[in-house]
């Protein structure tokens, strides 16, 4: 299989103590110690008000790291073509609808109804950006953030034009919990520019591989790797705030991997 060669031009990042990429990076270099926190998102400014009622967390970690990662690269967010990926998508509301349908009349509130396509985020960022270009929704269970990552350098490859990746997963409330442990919240969103560009911090060459995922040496980060999907992008942020040259292998399919060589253009 041949390589795929692409520039990360801005990152968002928000989770359990972890709000923003600039206030992350001292924390996945070792500068400071990683201690988890509830996760804090800022207001949603940019979506009207009537909309900013209508959402969940799902929602507003998947848009507030899309605005992290357009306001890192200097992008136009209304110019960006956008691959949006979850795991499950809006794991409360999915419980909610699951509820009504299990009470005794069944009724189920529209808002809910159109919440829970999979291609919500996708619609809300439309809406507060007023971005008319592609976007695609994925998901792929634990493979989520590796597929969504070919996917978003594939599309910004093929037309020549940066494509923002958003990958998100937030955690199932009870009974679902059970079934489908993701332990905390998180998302991670990247501006991938065919063309480097001022403000690339790194080229990616994105291969394959049988080798074994990357790890985290931090076991509080390892954790949160292992029981978020979109969490498994942790190594190669870690090393995308190290800014120095290595290779990471990000969790994929049962015998293939990612294998990612990162190369610091700052």
């Amino acid at each position: 299989m041949s390589t795929l060669s692409i520039h990360v031009d801005g990152i968002g990042l928000f989770g359990p103590g972890l709000s923003g990429w600039s206030t992350a990076v001292p924390v996945l270099t070792g500068e400071q110690a990683y201690v988890p926190a509830p996760m804090q998102l800022p207001p949603l400014d940019a979506l009207p008000a009537a909309e900013r009622r209508r959402v969940g967390t799902a929602v507003k970690l998947a848009l507030s790291i899309g605005f992290d990662a357009v306001r890192g690269a200097g992008a136009d967010a209304a110019q960006l073509a956008t691959v949006f990926s979850s795991s499950a998508g809006d794991c409360d509301n999915c419980h909610n609808l699951l509820e009504a349908l299990a009470s005794a009349d069944r009724s189920v509130s529209p808002t809910r109804f159109h919440n829970s396509v999979h291609n919500a985020a996708s619609g809300y960022w439309s809406i507060a950006t007023g971005c008319m270009a592609p976007s695609t929704s994925l998901s792929a269970f634990d493979a989520t953030f590796a597929a969504a990552l070919l996917e978003a350098a594939t599309q910004a490859l093929d037309s020549a034009a940066p494509c923002l990746l958003v990958a998100y997963d937030t955690v199932y409330p009870e009974p679902l919990h059970s079934l489908r442990p993701i332990a905390s919240p998180f998302g991670v969103a990247m501006v991938l520019n065919p063309q480097r560009t001022e403000q690339s911090l790194a080229r990616l060459e994105i291969g394959w591989t049988s080798n074994v995922d990357t790890s985290m040496a931090d076991a509080a980060l390892e954790s949160l790797r292992r029981n978020n999907p979109s969490a498994r992008s942790l190594p190669l942020l870690q090393q995308l705030a190290r800014g120095t040259p290595d290779k990471v292998v990000i969790e994929y399919l049962d015998t293939t991997n990612l294998a990612l060589t990162v190369l610091p253009c700052q």
